[in-house]
């Protein structure tokens, strides 16, 4: 509840995401109403009504869900045919600015969550114009219209790509950030924004949530991560092929200078991740001057590709075909997290 009593509103954009699904699903057991804005780009409907049936009809009344069309402009189809942005982005560029006001004029928000925004390292350094474009113009047009109704709270979501190759482990918030790829510059670009708008007008309260790399489900199977096409991500690569959908996982980079050859990552539970955003939101709520202000969410510990292909057979007793592949461009050797400030500050871990 509200200081004056009330439910608090959340925009929740990219919503019926992975991330997006289990984070309102995690408000909505906290009490918070919740509105998503999502195109279905890369997602489904269904993910939006399984949480609805997991929270059940005392709860499912506290979720909105706006689905929007887009329409691709001639000058555009080329390049946005593979686009997967979520539907917030394309909002005032080939949507009229109508519709997301329509949004804003029928809820008083109280603070947005973003996580709308393409995300693969790979194909952002083969297609800088795409995540340039949509996450940059995007998230800046998505402010303009907060400004405009007075919801001057983001818990954005950044990424651990900001920190490019750090030259130690594990990563600290007060690093230098230096990415490696165009995504990660986009995420790079967006926390300096998001700097300057608070610095501005000090009346914005903005958390930046550097995420590492989330991964599982929630307990009950009923949502998790289920990409169209080829996976981006690791954990749905290796499902697909364990469920023969793949023949077999690609192993990008076998001669990193790791204790088995193969990159490290910080894999963290999406549903810790979702605890994450309940307590950035709670931190913007109760605290007037917080800034703008960055918290890692990740599990402190550096886990090869190899070692979590390995786990995923131990514990569904399938062997997973792999191809060990070249390196891909823009791909870091090792990068986990440190999760002191969160714990500290948020009451996170």
């Amino acid at each position: 509840m509200g200081s004056e009593g009330r439910i608090q509103n959340i925009l929740v954009t990219g919503g019926a995401g992975f991330i997006g699904t289990h984070t309102v699903l995690q408000l909505l057991r906290e009490g918070f109403r919740v509105s998503i804005i999502d195109n279905l780009n890369n997602s489904v409907e269904e993910a939006v009504d399984r949480v609805r049936n997991l929270v059940g009809p005392e709860l499912s009344h506290n979720l909105r869900f706006h689905l929007v069309f887009f329409w691709i402009l001639p000058l555009y189809s080329l390049l946005r045919s593979s686009c997967i942005l979520l539907s917030v982005i394309y909002y005032g560029i080939l949507i009229t600015d109508e519709d997301l006001e329509k949004v804003f004029s029928e809820t008083r928000f109280d603070a947005v969550i973003h996580l709308a925004g393409l995300k693969a390292v790979g194909e952002s350094v083969a297609k800088p114009h795409l995540y340039y474009d949509n996450n940059l113009i995007g998230t800046i047009h998505l402010y303009e219209f907060m400004a405009k109704y007075g919801c001057k709270k983001m818990v954005f979501s950044s990424s651990a790509t900001v920190y490019g190759q750090p030259e130690k482990m594990p990563c600290v918030e007060d690093f230098q950030l230096k990415a490696m790829n165009p995504y990660g510059r986009t995420k790079l670009f967006l926390e300096e924004i998001a700097r300057d708008i608070q610095k501005a007008d000090p009346e914005w309260r903005i958390i930046l949530l550097r995420y590492f790399n989330p991964v599982s489900a929630h307990e009950s199977g009923q949502i998790g991560e289920d990409p169209k096409g080829i996976p981006n991500n690791l954990m749905p690569y290796i499902q697909k092929v364990a469920v023969g959908r793949l023949p077999e996982l690609n192993v990008y980079g076998f001669d990193y200078p790791t204790k088995d050859g193969s990159a490290v990552r910080d894999y963290i539970h999406v549903m810790d991740l979702a605890e994450g955003h309940i307590a950035a939101l709670q931190k913007l709520f109760i605290t007037e001057n917080i800034g703008c202000v960055a918290y890692n969410l990740g599990t402190g510990c550096g886990t090869s590709v190899l070692e979590m292909v390995a786990a995923f057979e131990k514990a569904s007793g399938k062997k997973i075909p792999m191809k060990l592949c070249a390196r891909r461009p823009g791909d870091a050797t090792e990068v986990y997290a440190s999760t002191e400030k969160a714990e500290k500050e948020l009451g996170w871990k």
